[in-house]
C-alpha cells in the first residue's frame, strides 16, 4: 500500500478554537450580521426552468420519492454506472447500495477505522473514473481519504478492510470544521474540500492541508499543474467546505460555512486565497490578496453542505436554513436564489444529479441538531419532467 502522508512543517498545530467561534457548523447569528442581497429571495415549489439538464427536462421539485428511509445520518453520495446509487452513513462507516424501486438499500461495505465523533466520521463519497469508490472519514487521529473497488452487482453482501486502501491522510480533525466533501472533476482529478478543525490560522498555512481546496491524483499525490509544484493544495482560506460542483464550462463552485453573520458560494480559481480568518463573507480584499465570495447568505438561512449543478442552476442544500436554493448561474455571476422545500423535509445534507437528469437530495434530521421526523433520515428523488 501506498499512500501521500502531509508532513506539516514544525510541531504539529493545536487543535484550539479562537474566542468566539462557535463549535457548530450552524453557527448562531449575531444580530448585527450585515444584510445579504438573497435575505430577501423569494420561495417558490418549483425550480426555475434555467435548471433544464442535458437530457431534455428539469427537476420537478415537487411530491419527492422516497428511495430509501431509517438511514444515520447519510451524508456521502455516489452514482455507479448503472444508475443506482452508494450513500455514506457518518457514524456508522457502511456504505449502502440504493435502487430505486428495488425496497430497502443494502449494505455493501463497512470502512474499517471510521471514528465518529461530532461532525466527524465516514463524510464525502466519490466514485471515481478508475472502477474504485474514494471516502472522506475521520480517523482516530487524523481526516483520511481511502478508497475500493467498486461493489458486486448483486447487492446483499458486505465487505471491509483488506481491500481497502488509505491514498491520503494527516488532515487535521476535530469535533467541528471537519470539511470532507470529495468529488471528481472534468479533469478526473479528484478534489477535496477539508476545514479549519477549529484552527482558523491553518486556512493560511500553506504548509497545512486545512482549511483548503485539495486536488490529487486518484493515488492521492499532489496533481500535476497545482499552484505550487508537489503541492496539493488548490485555493486556500476556507474554513469548512462541503460541497463542490462543476458548471458546463468547467467552472468550480464550492460552499463554504460562515462562523456568525455569513455563509459563501465561491467560484474556485487555481491559487486563489478565499480570506478566512481575515475575511468573512465580502470584505477587504487587502489589495486583490483575498477573492471575495460569489454569493452570500446570513447563516441562519444556510449552512450550506453539498451542491450540485443542473443546467445553469446550482443546488445547495441547507442544514440550519432547511431548505434548498436553487441559485441561476450566468457568465458574469449568479442571479437572485430562489428557496425550495422550505421546512418541508428539515435539514438538508447532500445534493447531487443522477445520469438520468433527477435530483437526488439526503436529509439530515439524525445528526444530532434536527427534529427527527417519521422515516429519517431519508434520500429523496425528484425527478425530471
Amino acid at each position: 500500500m501506498t499512500h501521500h502522508r502531509w508532513t506539516v512543517v514544525g510541531t504539529l498545530l493545536t487543535l484550539a478554537a479562537v474566542a468566539g467561534c462557535s463549535s457548530v457548523d450552524e453557527p448562531v447569528a449575531s444580530s448585527g450580521a450585515p444584510a445579504s442581497a438573497s435575505s430577501a429571495a423569494p420561495e417558490s415549489s418549483a425550480a426555475p426552468e434555467s435548471s433544464r439538464v442535458p437530457g431534455g427536462g428539469v427537476p420537478d421539485l415537487g411530491d419527492a420519492e422516497v428511495v430509501a428511509r431509517g438511514l444515520d445520518v447519510p451524508w456521502g453520495l455516489g452514482f455507479l454506472p448503472g444508475g443506482d446509487a452508494l450513500i455514506a452513513e457518518r457514524d456508522t462507516g457502511r456504505v449502502l447500495r440504493v435502487t430505486p424501486g428495488a425496497g430497502a438499500p443494502a449494505e455493501v461495505y463497512r470502512v474499517p477505522g471510521v471514528s465518529a465523533a461530532g461532525e466527524g466520521g465516514l463524510l464525502g463519497l466519490a466514485v471515481g473514473p478508475d472502477e474504485m469508490v474514494y471516502v472522506y472519514f475521520t480517523a482516530e487521529q487524523d481526516n483520511r481519504i481511502g478508497r475500493f473497488p467498486l461493489p458486486a452487482s448483486s447487492a446483499g453482501s458486505s465487505a471491509s478492510g483488506s481491500d481497502f486502501e488509505v491514498i491520503f491522510e494527516g488532515i487535521q480533525k476535530s469535533g467541528v470544521h471537519n470539511g470532507g466533501r470529495i468529488a471528481f472533476g472534468p479533469d478526473k482529478l479528484l478534489y477535496v474540500g477539508t476545514g479549519d478543525a477549529g484552527d482558523t490560522a491553518s486556512s493560511q498555512n500553506q504548509d497545512s492541508p486545512n482549511g483548503k481546496i485539495l486536488r490529487l491524483t486518484p493515488d492521492g499525490e499532489p496533481a500535476p499543474g497545482n499552484p505550487v509544484k508537489d503541492s496539493p493544495i488548490y485555493s486556500s482560506g476556507h474554513r469548512n467546505v462541503q460541497g463542490l460542483a462543476w458548471d458546463a464550462d468547467g467552472r468550480l463552485f464550492a460552499t463554504e460555512f460562515g462562523q456568525s453573520q455569513l455563509d459563501e458560494v465561491n467560484l474556485i480559481e487555481a491559487g486563489n486565497n478565499y480570506g478566512w480568518p481575515q475575511v468573512e463573507g465580502e470584505g477587504d480584499t487587502a489589495g486583490g490578496r483575498f477573492t471575495n465570495p460569489l454569493l452570500t447568505w446570513p447563516v441562519s438561512e444556510a449552512s450550506p453542505s453539498g451542491m450540485a449543478i443542473a443546467g445553469d442552476t446550482a443546488y445547495v442544500a441547507a442544514l440550519r436554513g432547511e431548505r434548498l436554493w436553487a441559485l441561476p448561474l450566468n457568465g458574469a455571476g449568479a442571479g437572485e436564489p430562489v428557496a425550495l422545500l422550505a421546512g418541508e423535509y428539515g435539514r438538508l445534507r447532500t445534493v447531487q444529479v443522477a445520469p438520468d437528469g433527477a435530483l437526488w437530495v439526503t436529509t439530515s434530521n439524525t445528526d444530532g441538531r434536527g427534529d427527527i421526523r417519521d422515516g429519517d433520515d431519508k434520500v429523496l428523488r425528484f425527478a425530471t419532467r
